[in-house]
């Protein structure tokens, strides 16, 4: 890729970011990290600093980036950077920021040269470069100085693999070119996070400080040692040329001057120097964001898709029109009267899957809740008993009666009609509460508009409450109605004669098996069916269990599994009830209990059958489907000494053979005329509310709330916008405007740019086993060898230098670790890229220096 490319790239990419920056938001397209990797004095920083085009890193020798630096780069019209731990200041001064970064250093790691994996974290704001982020840090070193640590070593390995590690992060692995390149660790370190090699590139640095006639020709060739994406050689400033004040462009100049005039390098020098590497790291950035474009673009498109109906609401707002805020308020009211119904009738869009709302949760009231109320009304057996005893005694008063009183008969079945009054009221105020609830979150869509939400609230509030007096006054009518007449003719009623029948058979009722059973079909209607827990059971033999349950009419029964092949219990109902257990500690199930009213085991030595389900609804429903079967809830106890005084005055009443039967038949009565009150009662009460309050306001919503809302407060008032609804539509109106951008900007940049496939693998395996058999480094093999003497030649033509067989006055240092004697050198008629298995040298250079002998590379 071209720089113009790159020119073209780099507004294009910050435009995008600027769309998404306007509005608050980071851009979805994260650009990759480069990490700077290398040996102490290496010429990280130099590198880094070439990059970047500013001179503010420390420089010297020995382990001078001692804190991990993370230098974020940010186009601004303005330059100035800016430190994390110095908020609110701006320096512009680049030599006060690398001043600041020695004593944030030292501050942290102390003056001799102590370490800290604490990042230094540096924004630099500049009109000249793209938003990057890069890391400068610590060289690595094997021996502990000052205050270092004793696994000084360890300490920065797992420092630089903090950072090299993520896959969005390139690895630029920095060697001196007068060091060995075999036993390169910043490589090593590349190629265990990087074993495909497709985000290292090898960075050559102090080539023009290599001994005077070698060079590093082959490596930068990538015929010798190479790394997938080749190296890339780089001539940095010297100590000399920062002291003298060298700025990075001259030394760019001197740079490129140096590869245009180096015999071993002018033919490749296209392909060397700093801006070929930035050049290079450029393609990389460009690749990434070719490579993250289709979803970035899939990303904004769902986003778009998410704000589009909201933004075609904003689009066509016109402020300055003066009918605007009519046409506003009409279809708001409208839009409102339309989402009640829809909420009380049912609609199939924008369903609500997680609870119960609106008509659904009214049919709710009607179909169970109202009848569960008049279940539980009734539920007290003896009591009712001790009632017709009493009536049909005051009734004959001093006279022993002869015949069952049908006036005692009215007198019962009026005070039980009447208490249905309580369940039918509640009913009412049930339906009111939910009617109120859909009026509010239908609302939520007119919260754009304060005072229009708050007066229709208001309003239709206000006419619920209305009603609800002359609902709940016709309901009492209704009940009224019952208790005026009892009409003992109704053709579902049984009649004395089949009452008195019933009553002289129930002591002969056959009892029934637990296995089995001979009811008639009618009483075998399954009510309900579904798994429940024995709780208590369990415990006892080491664990609950659960079971697939089955309630009839007459029976509970629980299966091993939902097949219902294997039953492993039947429980009659008779003289069962059911009452709460108070929720363990331990547990997170919602249990209940069923036990018998005469004091008997319920199931085989057990008191109490303790069931559990996952929650409390689940209970309720459970305990509705008992109600409706004749299992009732406990009574509670709080009156027991009194229950129990007219309890035993009920016995001894009961004691009477003739008032038995009598009340027995009364009681036969009173349930079959019940019977009939209560499926009337059922049946009218739910259409009294939806007509008189239901369908009442849906009715008010749609003829009279505009002319109330017009009529309470000045058009202008109500359709005031919320100062957050005016903020909500320009941010919307702006990100879908930058979204429309980004996409543009995409198919600018799949435009202006192209993608470069990686290059093929390469044979990097001498990376893996350097440290078993390293094989000789370029810097060594084209240099002479620095274990024997050397004479230098006097230029870099010319014959060979003689190398003379070491001895007791050569001058040179003995080496410890050579095993014995130079072996001899090849032949004239041998060159030296046959001695070492390299290409052939090119026929233009035969003067130049011969390498050294490979066998005694240097050790280090």
């Amino acid at each position: 890729m071209g720089n113009r490319e790159m020119e073209e790239l780099i507004p294009l990419v910050n435009r995008l970011q600027d769309a998404f920056s306007a509005l608050g938001q980071s851009c979805l397209l994260e650009l990759p990290q480069i990490a700077v990797v290398g040996g102490q004095s290496a010429g990280k920083s130099s590198v880094l600093e070439n990059f970047v085009g500013r001179d503010f890193l420390p420089r010297g020798s020995g382990i001078v980036t001692r804190r991990p630096l993370v230098l974020q780069l940010v186009t601004s019209k303005a330059e100035y950077a800016e430190f994390l731990h110095c908020k609110g200041k701006k320096f512009t001064d680049f030599d006060e920021v690398r001043h600041e970064i020695e004593a944030e250093t030292d501050r942290v790691t102390g003056m001799n040269k102590g370490i800290s994996s604490i990042p230094i974290n540096l924004r630099v704001y500049s009109p000249h470069v793209l938003n990057l982020t890069l890391i400068d840090l610590p060289g690595i070193t094997k021996v502990p100085v000052g205050d270092q640590p004793p696994d000084i070593e360890y300490q920065i390995r797992e420092m630089i693999m903090q950072f090299i590690m993520r896959e969005n992060c390139l690895i630029l692995a920095v060697t001196p070119a007068n060091t060995d390149l075999a036993n390169s660790d910043a490589l090593k370190l590349a190629k265990e996070v990087d074993p495909q090699g497709l985000r290292t590139i090898g960075v050559i640095t102090k080539l023009d400080l290599m001994d005077e006639g070698t060079d590093a020709r082959e490596v930068l060739e990538n015929k010798l040692l190479p790394l997938r994406r080749g190296y890339v050689g780089v001539v940095n400033r010297s100590q000399k040329d920062i002291d003298g004040k060298k700025d990075i462009k001259a030394a760019m100049l001197a740079e490129r001057k140096f590869f245009l005039s180096h015999p071993a390098y002018r033919h490749i020098a296209d392909r060397m120097g700093t801006p070929h590497l930035q050049k290079v790291l450029n393609q990389q950035l460009t690749n990434h964001i070719r490579d993250t474009l289709p979803n970035f673009r899939n990303k904004i498109q769902g986003q778009l898709l998410s704000i589009e109906h909201e933004v075609e609401a904003y689009r066509n707002f016109k402020p300055e029109d003066p009918t605007r805020k009519t046409k506003a308020l009409l279809q708001m009211v409208q839009q409102f009267a339309v989402d009640f119904e829809k909420r009380i009738e049912g609609s199939g869009d924008q369903v609500d899957t997680l609870e119960l709302s609106g008509g659904a949760k009214i049919n709710r009231i009607f179909h169970e809740r109202f009848p569960f109320e008049i279940v539980k009304m009734e539920f007290n057996e003896k009591e009712l008993r001790r009632e017709i005893s009493y009536a049909i005694k005051n009734i004959h008063g001093i006279r022993t009666g002869l015949f069952t009183p049908d006036m005692a008969f009215e007198a019962i079945v009026k005070k039980q009609i009447v208490k249905l009054k309580g369940p039918s009221l509640k009913s009412v105020d049930l339906v009111i509460q939910e009617l109120i609830n859909t009026v509010k979150k239908c609302t939520k869509k007119l919260a754009n508009f304060p005072r229009l939400c708050e007066e229709t609230e208001r309003i239709v509030a206000n006419h619920i409450r209305e009603r609800e007096g002359k609902t709940k006054d016709q309901v009492l009518l209704l009940i009224d109605i019952q208790v005026s007449y009892i009409n003992t003719n109704h053709e579902d009623f049984i009649g004395f004669a089949n009452a008195q029948q019933r009553s002289s058979q129930v002591h002969k009722k056959n009892t029934v098996g637990n296995q089995g059973t001979n009811l008639p079909p009618s009483r075998q209607i399954v009510i309900r069916k579904g798994w429940l827990t024995i709780s208590n059971i369990g415990i006892m033999k080491g664990g609950s269990k659960g079971y697939w349950f089955v309630l009839t009419a007459e029976s509970l029964s629980w299966y091993k599994d939902d097949e219902e092949k294997e039953k492993k219990y039947m429980l009659p109902l008779d003289n069962l009830k059911v009452r709460d257990v108070e929720k363990s500690f331990m547990s997170s199930k919602h249990i209940f209990a069923l036990f018998n009213t005469e004091q008997r085991n319920v199931y085989k030595d057990y008191r109490f059958l303790e069931l559990a389900c996952d929650s409390q609804e689940d209970v309720d429903s459970w305990k509705a489907s008992l109600l409706r079967a004749g299992v009732y809830p406990d009574k509670s106890l709080g009156n027991n000494k009194t229950e129990n005084d007219e309890n035993g005055q009920a016995e001894n009443f009961s004691m009477d053979p003739q008032l038995e039967r009598q009340v027995e038949t009364i009681r036969n009565l009173v349930d079959s005329y019940m019977s009939i009150i209560n499926k009337c009662i059922r049946d009218l009460i739910p259409k009294t509310i939806m007509h008189l309050m239901i369908n009442n306001v849906k009715d008010f919503i749609n003829s009279e709330l505009l002319a109330q809302l017009y009529s309470s407060e000045d058009q202008n008032t109500l359709m005031e916008e919320s100062a957050e609804q005016a903020q909500r539509r320009d941010e919307m109106l702006r990100m879908y405007q930058a979204l429309k951008e980004a996409l543009v900007i995409i198919g600018d940049i799949n435009t202006a740019t192209t993608f470069t496939p990686a290059p093929p693998p390469v044979d990097d395996s001498w990376i893996q086993h350097s440290r078993r058999s390293p094989p000789p480094s370029p810097t060594t093999q084209r240099r002479p060898t620095l274990s024997a003497p050397l004479t230098r030649p006097a230029s870099g033509r010319g014959p060979a230098p003689a190398i003379p067989s070491p001895g007791p006055h050569s001058g040179a240092p003995p080496v410890p670790f050579r095993p014995g004697p130079l072996p001899p050198f090849p032949s004239s008629s041998s060159s030296s890229s046959d001695w070492f298995g390299a290409p052939p040298q090119v026929p233009s250079r035969p003067t130049r220096a011969p390498p050294s002998v490979p066998s005694q590379s240097p050790k280090f």
